[in-house]
């Protein structure tokens, strides 16, 4: 997906988000440990009410904010998922599939976090400080829920 505007930014998170729910979810399907199993069904969960929580922007926002272009897009590093389910966390312990879905929010928010920095307006900042302020606090909430598992 090319991304040029905030609008398309959101988008491609949501998009992203949902997809690592869709894979989760049938890798989950998939994986021989019940522990992985376990973590697999909650973390797809979890994508899917983030795609919600990342759509909701779009339609808080200004339409104005939404169509402004971003040009340090271009220069950043994609964020790295499986865009097609190929069962790689079938294949994974429960320790590598946590390891891995937390990396992908490291980068999500890395991004935000570069492109914040980088934003002339004060709208589009405000727009990317909040989206980071949520994929930070939803990756804490990730984190403690995981670590209660782990617990168990």
């Amino acid at each position: 997906m090319s991304i040029r505007t905030f609008g398309e930014l959101i988008d491609w998170t949501r998009d992203l988000h949902q997809n690592l729910a869709t894979c989760l979810r049938h890798c989950a399907a998939h994986h021989d440990d019940d522990r992985a199993k376990a973590l697999l069904t909650y973390l797809a969960s979890h994508e899917n009410e983030l795609s919600r929580i990342v759509d909701e922007f779009e339609h808080q926002s200004a339409k104005n904010t939404l169509s402004t272009r971003i040009y340090d897009y271009l220069k950043h590093q994609t964020v790295h998922s499986h865009e097609s389910c190929d069962l790689h966390y079938a294949q994974l312990n429960f320790d590598a599939i946590y390891q891995q879905v937390m990396e992908f929010h490291d980068q999500i928010m890395t991004l935000f976090q570069n492109l914040s920095e980088r934003a002339e307006i004060p709208e589009a900042r405000d727009l990317l400080e909040s989206l980071l302020t949520m994929e930070t606090n939803e990756a804490k909430r990730l984190a403690s829920q995981v670590g209660r598992m782990d617990d168990l």
